[in-house]
């Protein structure tokens, strides 16, 4: 055998050895692409009714919020209607509602002080009538 027939043979080893694990990977590979199709069908028929139920809960949200939406415009034509009430009630009786507390207030000290005055005197009177008598 000449130097070059064993050259070609190591050659030719070499190619079938190449093509052997050339042929184990495509093997691998078309066992892992059909593992993935797998899952990938199986998470496809899976999402399906996660969409759906996605999907009915957002429409209950939905309704929940206009509901909501409802009730706070409610409440802050309330708010309005409570704020316009107070200020015509203070408009209308805050003013003389605090005069007629200040005039009562005024009158009741006045009355007070009368009295105080007119109880002075007498116990003054009432004490020197005791020494004039001793």
């Amino acid at each position: 055998m000449s130097p070059g027939q064993i050259a070609a043979l190591v050659a030719a080893g070499a190619f079938v050895l190449l093509v052997i694990v050339l042929a184990i990977v495509a093997v691998k590979a078309a066992r892992f692409f059909d593992e993935a199709t797998i899952a990938m069908r199986k998470a496809h028929e899976n999402t399906d009714p996660l969409f759906v139920e996605a999907n009915t809960t957002l429409t209950h949200v939905n309704t929940q919020l206009e509901r909501v939406d409802g009730i706070t415009a409610n409440a802050r034509a309330v708010t309005g209607n409570v704020s316009a009430l107070t200020s015509l009630f203070t408009a209308t009786l805050g003013g003389p509602l605090v005069k007629a507390a200040a005039l009562s207030y005024g009158v009741s000290k006045a009355v007070k002080a009368r009295r105080k005055a007119a109880e002075q005197p007498n116990k003054h009177s009432k004490r020197s009538q005791k020494r004039g008598a001793k």
